[in-house]
Order: C-alpha cells, then structure tokens, then sequence
C-alpha cells in the first residue's frame, strides 16, 4: 500500500522537474529571478545611504548588571566581585547616585537613513533618533560626522538631520509613490543588525496600506528583507528612487517574516518640506469629528452606496463651523479628492496647505451640498489630563422609559451631577442598557446622553419612542441616533429598530 501510494507521487514530482526544466531552457524570462537592475541600482545609490548611530545616558536601574551577584560564601569569585564593585563606587563608598544606586549609564543604537541634498541633509526615523543626546551620520566609508536634528514628525516617524560633509556627497531623490503598482520591482538598503549597508529586494505586495500605527496611515507593504536597523532606510525604485522609507515590520521574532512598511514618498516628500522650512509640521485642520458611515447609518442617511466620513461633531472655533458643517453632514469629496473613509479626509485635510480655501461636498439629507471652507492649522496640544475620581450620590427613584434596549430619562441636576454631564449637554440621558440589546452591542452605556434621533433633537423618552415607532412604520431597518459623552463630545450610533 505504501510502496504503491508513493511511486505515483515520484513520478509526478520527476515530470514536474522536467517540465521546469524543459521551461528553463527554451523560456525563461529575464524576470524569472529577478530584473537585471538591482545591482545597478544599488552601485548608483549606496553611497547616499548611510547608518545613523545615537548614544543616551540613562539611569541605571538597581539589580542590574551594576549590582553585587549573590555569590555562595566562600566562592573564589566572591573577593574578586567584592573589590571590583567597591572601585566603582564614588567617595566615600556610594555611588552618585546615592549609597545602592549605580551610576548613569550610556547606551547606543544604530538604524539607517539617506542623504537627499549634498549640503548634509539627511532622512531618517522619528524612532531611531528619539531621546538622543548625540547623534552622529556614518557614510558608507565609514566616515563618522556628528549631526544636527532639524525637525522631527512623529505622527509618521520621520526626521531630518543636518550635518557637515568632510568631502564630496552622493544623494537620491524621491520618486513618485503614486506610479508604483503591486508586483513593482523594491530594492531597499540599510543596516540590519548593525552589520553596515545591506541591499535586499523584492516586490511591492501592497499599497495604502492602514495598520492602525497612526492617524494617517497610508504605507507601502513590501516583502524586501527589512530586519531591525533597516528603520529609517531608503526603498528604491529600479530607476534608483527613493519611493519608501522604511519604517515597521510585522514579525513574531523580530526578524524579517516578508512582511515590512514603508513611508510613501509622496508623504515623505511633504513632511521633508516642511521640516526643513519650519522645524515643524503645519497641517490643514478643518475642524471636525469625523467616524466611518457603517451600512446602517448609510440606510438611515440614504446614503448608496456607504462611503465617505460622517461628520459626529464640530468644534465651535475650527474652520467648519463658520463654512455650515454640521453634525450628520457626510463628506464625500474634499479639494476636488474623493472621500472614502474618514483616513481618507484625515489625510487629505493633514496634506493641504493652511489658509486655502477648499471646496467640501457633503450629502445632507441624501442631497448633495458644497461649502466653501478656509483652512486653519491644526495643533497638537497635550491632552493628557488627570481624572479626578469623586464619590457618586446614592442613587435616586427615576421615572424612566424603555426603548431600543435603553432606560431613558429626562435630564435634571441630580442625573448631571450623577453622570459629570456638562450644563451645556442637552438631551435624553441613558441610566441602563439592556445586556442583549443591540444598544450594548454599539457600546451605549450609562451616562451617555441621546441628543438627535433620525437628525430631530429629543427632550424626553416618549420623544424617542415617538420617532422609533414612526420609523418602523416607514419600514426603516434602523434608526440614527447622536449621542454625547458627559463632556459634550458627539458620536453617530445606528440601532435596530426590528
């Protein structure tokens, strides 16, 4: 039985050799292998790209390699730490940073970037250079030269570094991101591991790809060999252009898995600008808070088919308010660009100039509206702030209404103070979610406030209830709900009404 199951399998694989083989000799493409150009790419390049070594100083941490090993009494080793150990220590017997704390420690890394203006200007990471206390360019000679931080971007982890050149550059430039096409020939060439300029190629596997690193995701995948030190390297076109910089990997061990990202240069290109002009990022800020228009708002909003982004709030001082944007209004188009998805308008908002004036298609109550919107800039405020835990009076009797899976009650002092909802929050105030309601499903909670229900503001439960019950008779599936946090901040939730 078994000699009899596996002859057949030789044979297939003996004529599956000779079929290739037969292939090989009268057809092989040039391509086969690879195109004939990587190493005409890489002798034309390598010298722009070069290695970017940082050092740090950091606190060393007790019980780690500074600290005395507990060795057993009498061991041959234990004089020996002993002493070495007390002639680490400062004056006195302590170190300096106190009795038992070892000294501040230097540490260093190396990762990759490439000159792009023979006058000492170079790109790398945001992450590769992050906290340095110096950061010095390598050439691919070996020549080291310290460098100068310009600006940084850590929204899509790049930098710019200046330094000045002891003798003659090479440099690259950008190539349009835009023009690749998957199955398109990468070669990209860093430092992996710190073993110096390292040339890999393959394919680009895809394009506008979100991996949910940031808000304005739109990277290159490609399956060239990037490793750890690859970061901040150049991905080339066969013409020799920087069309990427690489950046993440996907990998359970930390080493190339044919799964790795780029920058694409059109993105580069913009941020590289304006870094080197300002020091600093200046995006195009509309004013709004957007979220995905899912197939049931879309049904709610008679929107066919779903696209754009739903507009769930506008801040009062941002440029839409003025221009007649309102909450429930869809974007569609911006500045002549089609609008997907809501990274679609992060990123083409991001990338327009500051004071243009754009035109902004919505749909509005499944028609079609132009406003005209001047652009301001966005800031980038720290919005960390501290939560102020307080004691929750005892809850009190309600007179309450059920719908959608909600208990809902009209707003008053005690279910604000309750529920930290702002004066300036107006509504129907959920106080319960049914676990099995598709309210709990959409993530309705306690202390959310009901604002609008199919685009008409609610006072009270029985409103609610009134337009749920209406719109079953219309033979709607759902019904759209705007809602609020006890911050006055609006989000769009679509619920069944079957």
């Amino acid at each position: 039985m078994t000699a009899a199951t596996i002859a057949p399998t030789r044979l297939r694989l003996g004529l599956a050799a000779l079929a290739v083989s037969a292939f090989s000799a009268f057809s092989a493409p040039a391509l086969a292998r690879g195109p004939d150009g990587i190493a005409d790419v890489a002798e034309k390049v390598i010298d722009a790209v070069v290695n970017i070594s940082t050092s740090q100083t950091v606190e060393a941490k007790g019980g780690g390699s500074n600290t005395m090993p507990q060795l057993p009494p009498g061991s041959p080793f234990e004089e020996f730490f002993d002493d070495f150990f007390k002639n680490r220590k400062g004056p006195g017997g302590g170190s300096k940073g106190g009795e038992n704390s070892p000294p501040p420690r230097k540490t260093n890394s190396l990762g990759s970037g490439f000159i792009i203006d023979t006058s000492g200007v170079a790109v790398t990471n945001n992450h590769v250079i992050a906290d340095a206390d110096e950061i010095n360019v390598i050439l691919n000679d070996g020549t080291k030269i310290k460098a100068e931080l310009v600006g940084v971007d850590k929204k899509t982890d790049l930098a710019v570094l200046k330094f000045k050149p002891t003798k003659p550059l090479v440099a690259v430039k950008f190539g349009d991101s835009d023009k690749l096409r998957l199955g398109d020939w990468v070669v990209a060439i860093g430092n992996p591991f710190s073993l110096g300029g390292t040339v890999t190629a393959g394919i680009v596997s895809a394009k506008n790809r979100d991996i949910s690193s940031g808000p304005y995701d739109s990277y290159i995948q490609t399956d060239a060999s990037i490793n750890r030190g690859n970061s901040g390297g150049p991905l080339f076109n066969l013409d020799g252009d920087v069309i990427g910089v690489n950046t993440l990997i996907i990998s359970p061990s930390g080493g190339s898995i044919g799964i790795g990202f780029a920058v694409p240069s059109k993105t580069v290109v913009a941020v590289v600008d304006q870094l080197r002009q300002f020091g600093e990022l200046r995006r195009g800020w509309l004013g709004v808070r957007i979220q995905s228009v899912t197939d049931e708002i879309a049904e709610s909003l008679n929107i066919k088919p779903p696209r754009g982004a739903l507009v769930a709030g506008v801040d009062d001082k941002g440029p839409a308010k003025p221009a007649g944007i309102e909450p429930g209004d869809v974007v569609v188009k911006f500045d002549g660009k089609d609008v997907k998805d809501p990274k679609d308008l992060s990123r083409v908002v991001a990338d327009t100039a500051v004071g243009k004036e754009v035109d902004v298609v919505i749909i509005r109550k499944g028609k079609e509206e132009i406003k005209k919107v001047m652009l301001g800039r966005l800031q980038d405020p720290d919005k960390v702030q501290a939560a102020v835990k307080t004691d929750e009076p005892a809850p009190e009797k309600l007179v309450t209404q059920k719908a959608l899976g909600l208990d809902l009650a009209a707003l008053n002092k005690d279910l604000r103070t309750r529920y930290k909802i702002k004066e300036s929050v107006k509504g129907v105030v959920v106080t319960n979610v049914d676990a099995n309601s598709d309210a709990a499903e959409k993530r309705l909670s306690a202390g959310d406030v009901i604002v609008e229900v199919a685009q008409e503001a609610v006072s009270s439960g029985a409103d609610i209830q009134k337009r749920v019950d209406q719109l079953k008779k219309d033979g709607k599936k759902s019904v759209l709900l705007l809602v609020s946090n006890g911050d006055g901040e609006l989000r769009f939730v679509a619920l069944s009404v079957q």
